[in-house]
């Protein structure tokens, strides 16, 4: 198979400007070099160079996949509605689903992960614990009805995923198979050039106990994530918890519950304007629903409440904000004044509500606020739960250094699903001791196609997309400066290359000004870039380095010896 490309039969169409919609660096770069074009919102088709780009990711996941013993398969991505129904991912879905009804009337989904299906083949083909462990993974195109699909790649609705799963016969075995996929995921980060961290993180709907996120820090990611300078704690936002504070006696430290007069100031702002207190002395109180029954959430008035924490900590319960009409038939709950004393719903706080702690908070009436409101003592928490958007600075949960704050791509994800789906399956396997065994489960994915979009954005410059070589859709890009000469040379050196083993891509195009030529071979981002320019004649070629930008001149042969090396 030939290793050369020319440009000129390459099906590519680059663009000068960025394009009016795209907001991020991967959606501007991978339109305008000609990786991708957008078929309709959160759809994206990908043309040669971004397929090349997209199956080298695939092939370095697949190597280090098979290298821990992992075997592929490919399950369909249409799928009956029946196993997500009995895990309750039907439901709790809800809109993220695509769902499809066939001729018959009978319900199907695409599918966004697959636990059942890879559960229930399991079931199926293994009945003894000596046919575990087994690690089964796919690569394949997922979906997911994204209300407002963004960054171009990056959050689409369609999709490239690994998704692999492991099944053992006991816990001990589950935590090897997790340490064998954190292991693979560091190699396979590594070998495709991504900047990556590794943070705590919540299961929410996957369910299971340990999980992992692996984070790209680039400035268009929707992840936040922070991170010790002090030490090795990192952790997604939604994943830090701060203990419980030790109570005091909050009864001998502070006086009686004393009713104030605050007519308008509904809001912490205005309520701790007209006192002279600072918001951190008062206490908020949010309302919200779960699963349709009102909930307070309290936390500082400084503080906000971080709804995607909050949700993730009650998943798979459905959260909502409560609204006007809730109001109208509870009496007892008076919007802009609510305070925890004497309600009669369940309390959630955040852990700096500690008993023995004392606010300023709503007292249930209109205009009127409450100061020396003592949890503890006059109003109960039921739950305690990390549910304030963490802040730059946040004491370190592990040493009490200040937290810092990055934005980030999740490129990565792995779970100890443990028994939830071999329990909602019956997945059982014939033990040691003769009797039947609960299998346990991880669940680990990796973004493929976000990837590609997580690279774009950490290693691109400002002349274009700049590919590690692992991935890069070649790795040199010939440049014919453009007269007859150069043109020669640079077949003659693309030959060389291609005879040596390397992916070669050559600009040959007659008619295209060797300035447009060298604009795209920046744009394009393959790794080395060699040019048949104005010492063509005797033999010289220039070798750029694309990252570093170092150039120099070498015969064809030296050029060729250097790059096969």
């Amino acid at each position: 198979m030939s290793q050369i490309q020319r440009m000129s039969r390459l099906m590519i169409k680059t663009l000068r400007d960025d394009p009016a919609d795209a907001e991020t660096l991967n959606h501007k770069l991978l339109v305008r070099a000609g990786y991708v074009r957008r078929t309709s919102a959160g759809i994206w088709s990908w043309l040669p160079l971004g397929k090349k780009v997209l199956d080298n990711v695939s092939r370095v996941v697949r190597e280090e996949m098979d290298a821990i013993g992992a075997q592929e398969v490919l399950l369909p991505a249409l799928l009956p509605r029946e196993p997500y129904e009995a895990s309750g991912r039907w439901e709790e879905y809800g809109d993220l689903l695509f769902r499809v009804k066939d001729r018959k009337g009978a319900d199907y989904l695409l599918g966004p992960t697959h636990e059942e299906i890879f559960s229930l083949i399991v079931k199926d083909q293994c009945t003894s614990y000596k046919d575990l462990p087994v690690m089964l993974y796919q690569i394949q195109t997922k979906y997911r009805d994204e209300a407002r699909p963004r960054a171009g790649v990056l959050r689409g609705r369609e999709f490239q995923m690994k998704d692999s799963y492991s099944f053992d016969a006991t816990d001990e075995g589950l935590a090897e198979s997790y340490a064998l996929h954190r292991a693979a995921y560091q190699k396979i980060f590594k070998r495709l050039g991504l900047d990556f961290r590794i943070v705590s993180a919540i299961s929410g709907a996957m369910g299971g106990s340990a999980s992992e996120e692996f984070l790209a820090p680039a400035a268009a990611g929707e992840d936040t994530f922070v991170d010790c300078p002090a030490c090795d704690y990192a952790a997604n936002t939604e994943a830090v918890t701060f203990a419980v504070a030790p109570a005091v006696d909050g009864a001998e430290a502070h006086g009686p519950v004393e009713e104030l007069d605050t007519p308008d100031t509904p809001t912490i702002e205005t309520l701790a304007a007209h006192l002279g207190v600072p918001a951190s002395a008062t206490l908020k109180n949010l309302l919200i629903k779960i699963d349709g029954e009102i909930t307070a959430v309290g936390v500082p008035g400084d503080r906000e409440v971080d709804l995607g924490k909050l949700g993730e900590h009650l998943a798979p319960a459905v959260v909502e904000l409560v609204t006007a009409e809730d109001f109208e038939d509870r009496p007892d709950l008076v919007r802009g004044y609510v305070g925890p004393q004497g309600l009669k719903i369940r309390y959630i706080a955040d852990p700096r509500i500690a008993p023995g702690t004392a606010w300023v908070t709503g007292a249930n009436k209109p205009d009127t606020h409450a100061r020396n409101v003592v949890a503890g003592r006059d109003f109960e928490v039921d739950d305690y739960m990390n549910v304030v958007v963490v802040e730059e600075g946040d004491p370190c949960p592990a040493c009490g250094t200040g937290l810092t704050l990055g934005r980030a791509i999740e490129i990565g994800h792995i779970f100890q699903l443990g028994r939830k789906y071999a329990d909602t399956f019956q997945v059982d396997v014939l033990g040691q001791q003769g009797k039947p065994v609960r299998v346990t489960m991880g669940s680990y994915g990796i973004g493929v196609s976000r990837a590609v979009a997580a690279l774009a954005e950490q290693s691109a410059d400002e002349q274009g997309l700049c590919w590690p070589s692992e991935i890069a859709p070649a790795d040199v890009h010939v440049v014919a400066a453009g007269k007859a000469l150069q043109t020669e040379l640079a077949l003659a050196v693309a030959e060389k290359l291609g005879a040596a083993g390397l992916r070669v891509l050559v600009d040959e195009r007659p008619g295209v000004s060797p300035g447009v030529k060298f604009t795209d071979a920046e744009l394009i981002g393959v790794p080395k870039i060699l040019v048949a320019g104005r010492r063509s004649a005797e033999g010289v070629v220039e070798l750029k380095d694309r990252r570093t930008g170092e150039r120099e001149e070498l015969t064809v042969d030296e050029a060729v010896a250097r790059l096969s090396a």
